[in-house]
């Protein structure tokens, strides 16, 4: 690129302004110094040298104005060059932008380079490969805990304090003298146990700060957790003493339910140690009618549609620790695949669809997408376009299966509002109905049981006398 100062000095010598240069005069003699001393040399014309040559008369002032001219225009050219080296500049950026997006499919820039991301797709690889409708829950749950720990947790131990609890509720309902057999009254007694041993954390409940808060190892080691530890953990401990209970969803929450004798569906909010009802969950306000309808909300989840929700875990521990990539977008697949109607993970696939189509449009040039004038661009870009319809169907998706934005605020009051001494004393007198209840259906079994053994112990006796009484008398010799 030529510089416009250097062309203004080229032309002042070039347009005889100094036209005429002298010669110089006879320098001192020799110094001994090796560099030559300058100062002593006069760079002054003599008037009465012989070599001296006359100057010609010139109109000062036109000349003056001819170089500002030609100096005008040389730097109107230089800029002119400037501009289009610029362009030519930003063309090539563009160019290499819209190249780079077509290598990596239109997505996010990866963070796989990151520290830590390889054992978030080592999860994934281990999530994939258990029986996705038969599996451990602890083990998958782990799995998910341990990439976000960088592998630093420890399976033996978290194992065995499940085990531990297990233990535990198995000799309080063989001291109450209940047989471990009955699934209503074996949650009955996990639900007593988790009330009297595990507070709520109203410290970060939604793990913004800290995403490891919602992690079962930290409710473990603290005793403290939310809706989102404590059912998983429930649900382990329920795997390991044979208990029937599943997962549901309502907005921003999960709770326990199971069947019990009557075949009716009981809630357990371990949030707050009760037995709720259908009316304390819809009183939320935040379950409309579409989300009952998909299924979304207040529906026991299959062994299926819970893994969906891990893999949901997993990207969202992904995004918490390092952002959004395309590891997020794998993760989020897998969930929807395996539950397509999983609001959790459609609310984050949402997320995902914004952040990359908003990164696409940006290398693209369209820096405001809110701007209809500026988005409007994008039909230029054939799979920008695609993006961004993909992007609004998503957001059509969470609207049609019925999602409605709670606030934080909102869901504490619910929380607070479930948690009224009524609720509480209705709850306890409901735990031990049915306590009761099944209890009176074990010992009338029992009797029934005890009836039928002594039956069958007549009928043997009979059965043994009248053999004996046809029984062939031996001949007397």
């Amino acid at each position: 690129m030529r510089n416009s100062t250097i062309s203004i000095i080229l032309l002042y010598f070039s347009t005889g302004l100094s036209a005429q240069i002298p010669n110089l005069p006879t320098g001192p003699s020799a110094s001994t110094s090796p560099i030559q001393n300058y100062s002593e040399i006069s760079f002054r014309n003599n008037s009465t040298s012989k070599n001296t040559v006359s100057i010609p008369s010139v109109n000062n002032s036109s000349r003056k104005s001819e170089i500002e001219r030609r100096n005008w225009e040389m730097q109107q050219n230089d800029f002119k060059i400037v501009e289009k080296e610029n362009r030519e500049k930003e063309q090539k950026q563009f160019e290499q932008k819209v190249n780079n997006l077509e290598i990596s499919g239109y997505n996010l820039p990866s963070l796989s380079a990151n520290s830590g991301t390889n054992f978030y797709y080592d999860a994934l690889s281990q999530l994939n490969n258990l029986d996705q409708s038969n599996y451990s829950l602890a083990e998958a749950n782990f799995i998910v805990e341990n990439a976000y720990s960088e592998r630093k947790l420890h399976y033996s131990n978290f194992k065995a304090n499940i085990s531990k609890i297990a233990s535990q509720v198995l000799q309080k309902m063989k001291s109450g003298k209940v047989t471990p057999v009955d699934n209503t009254l074996k949650n009955i007694a996990l639900f007593k146990h988790f009330s009297k041993n595990y507070k709520y954390d109203f410290d970060d409940f939604m793990g913004k700060k800290e995403w490891n808060k919602m992690f079962v190892s930290k409710l473990l080691k603290t005793g403290k957790g939310q809706c989102h530890s404590m059912p998983l953990l429930y649900l382990m401990v329920a795997e390991s003493i044979g208990a029937d209970a599943s997962l549901a969803m309502a907005p921003n929450h999960t709770y326990i339910r199971f069947k019990d004798d009557d075949n009716q569906w009981q809630n357990i909010e371990l949030t707050n140690g009760i037995l709720s009802t259908n009316a304390m969950i819809l009183e939320s306000g935040y379950i409309g009618s579409e989300a009952l309808l998909n299924d979304v909300y207040m529906n026991s989840l299959s062994k299926k549609q819970l893994m969906s929700l891990l893999y949901a875990d997993l990207a969202n521990g992904y995004i918490h620790k390092y952002g959004m990539d395309e590891f997020v977008g794998k993760a989020l697949d897998k969930s929807l695949e395996l539950y397509p109607n999983n609001m959790y993970a459609n609310l984050l696939k949402s997320m995902y669809q914004q952040a990359r189509f908003e990164y696409v449009a940006a290398e693209l040039g369209i820096q405001n997408v809110e701007n209809p004038a500026e988005l409007e661009n994008i039909k230029y870009f054939p799979k920008g376009l695609e993006l961004l319809k993909e992007t609004k169907m998503q957001f059509n998706n969470i609207d049609q299966l019925g999602f409605k934005f709670m606030p934080d605020g909102a869901y504490s009051e619910w929380l607070s509002n479930m948690n009224r001494e009524a609720n509480k004393q209705r709850s306890e007198e409901l735990a031990e109905k049915i306590r009761l209840t099944n209890l009176e259906k074990q010992r009338k079994k029992k009797e029934e049981e005890q009836k039928k053994l002594e039956e069958e112990r007549r009928k043997a006796k009979e059965k043994k006398r009248e053999e004996e009484k046809n029984k062939p008398k031996p001949l007397l010799t």
